[in-house]
Parts: C-alpha cells; structure tokens; sequence
C-alpha cells in the first residue's frame, strides 16, 4: 500500500525510487508511455478498478492543454509560458504548441522530481527558447521569485502560468488556496493563469459524487499518496478572486472543444474540469 500524503510536510520527490509510486509515472503509463515501473503500474490499476477509462481522462487533460495553449499563444497573443509541474516529456508538450503557433515563445518548465528534470533536460537541450528547472510549487516566495526561473521570463509582460493537473495532488495541510494567491498577485497584468483539477460534483449528481470520494480514496490510500476531488467553489478560489474567460470552470472536453462530441463522455471524465482567467 502507498504511504499516505504526509499531514507534516510535503512528501519528497520519488525520482529512481522504486518502491513508490509516482505521480509523474503513473501519468505516463496512464498515456501509454514506458517510463514507469511495476509499483506504478499497480497504482495505477487501483484506479482502474472503479475507473476503467481513467486514461481517456489522461488524453483529455492532454487536449485540453493543447487548445489552452493555442488559445494563449494564438488569439491571446502570449509569447511567454511558465508550465508548473510538467512531469515527464510526452507528445506534444507545451513548447511545441506554442511554438508552433510562435517560434519565438519561451517555456520554461518546472517540476520536482529529479527524473522528470533530467529526462526535461535531455529532450529541450537543442532548444534555446524552452528551459527545464528543477523546483517546488510550495517553495517559500513562489516560483514567481525564484531567479533561476524568472531570469528565463520578463516580469514586466503578461504570461500564461500553466497548472495542468497539479494543484489535486496539494493536501489543504500547505494551504494551496494561499499559495495560489501569491501567484496571483506576483503575476504581471495582461497574465492569465490556466487550471485542470479533480472534481467533486457533490450534491448536484450523487453518481459522479460517489466516483470522485471512491477515486480520491484509492489515490490518497491505495496508490499515490495524493489526489484530492475538490468541489467547483473549492476549485474556483485557486483563481485568486480573477475573472474567468468563457465558458467558465467547465468539464474539460467542454472548454473551447474542437468540435461536437463523437461519443458519450464518460463518468470518470466527468470528474475533471478546467480554467483559464485573465488579470487585466
């Protein structure tokens, strides 16, 4: 069984260790990837058990990330990106979209599992406009303080703060309502911040309610050690209080979808919801 999130400090990073799972490996074995390891792949079947198509929900983050990004480097016209909690390169990272849509837009990406960092290094090394540091969302100061990052970024323009997948795996214990809000405040007008995150529907759908408790309880105690379902308002105020663009706090594939849905969605992608506010 997982070692349950810590109620004293942050758990450290798993990097080589074997005898845990990580959440890094477990998201890319969930998208087909080989960069995992036995310990994580039986983590990651204690979700399957009541979530069957829980990869589906990896690959819709994935899309949601893609057309986030594209929106903000694209129609928003931001040219500087900084992507917390990046985990392990996979297809179609977030360089590659902004910069196909801009090849002069920076990226820098932030994780804290050594692994991630390395494999980050090796496949950006040819790339001079992308940079991979190896930091804590939860540092002292925020990473919107950390001259190892911001030397990449210009403060005094607007940029798109990406955290895709992240904020479910912060216990209440670190206050991450409070965290997002110095971010908030440190981030330069015109910026926008962009969220997926767990969802909780609570009273409003009894089903998916049940599905969000039994999947956060097998993530929490049976797999990774962290993964909390949030409810919308819980959700909402990790914005810091800015305004939301159309359509909102949505389920995912419901957030500027690229077309009409070919099938129907199923439960455990309903689970999931995504943002994007602006700071004017």
């Amino acid at each position: 069984m997982a070692e349950p999130a810590s109620r004293i400090r942050p758990r450290k990073p798993v990097g080589v260790d074997t005898t845990r799972a990580s959440i890094a490996r477990v998201y890319d074995y969930s998208l087909g990837g080989k960069d995992n390891y036995d310990i994580d792949r039986s983590a990651y079947q204690q979700i399957l058990e009541v979530a069957p198509r829980q990869g589906d929900v990896s690959i819709m983050n994935r899309r949601w990330l893609h057309r986030v990004i594209r929106y903000l480097a694209g129609t928003s016209g931001i040219d500087q990106f900084l992507d917390i909690g990046a985990g392990l390169p996979t297809v179609a990272n977030t360089h590659e979209i902004a910069q196909q849509l801009n090849s002069d837009a920076h990226v820098v990406y932030v994780d804290n599992d050594p692994v991630c960092n390395a494999h980050g290094r090796v496949l950006l090394e040819q790339n001079e406009n992308t940079h991979f540091i190896s930091a804590d969302v939860l540092e002292e100061g925020t990473l919107l303080g950390n001259s190892d990052i911001t030397k990449f970024l210009d403060l005094d323009r607007p940029l798109g703060l990406v955290l895709c997948g992240l904020l479910h795996h912060i216990d209440e214990q670190f206050d991450p309502v409070g965290m997002m809000r110095e971010y908030v405040e440190l981030l330069p007008s015109g910026s926008y911040l962009a969220i997926s995150h767990f969802h909780d529907p609570g009273s409003l759908d009894p089903e998916l309610h049940a599905l969000a408790k039994e999947l956060e309880r097998r993530f929490t105690e049976k797999g990774l050690g962290s993964g909390w379902y949030r409810t919308s308002a819980e959700i909402l105020e990790y914005f810091g209080g800015l305004e939301l663009v159309a359509p909102g706090l949505v389920q995912l594939d419901d957030w500027w979808p690229a077309g009409p849905p070919l099938r129907e969605r199923f439960p455990e992608e309903k689970v999931m919801v995504g943002g994007i506010a602006y700071k004017p």
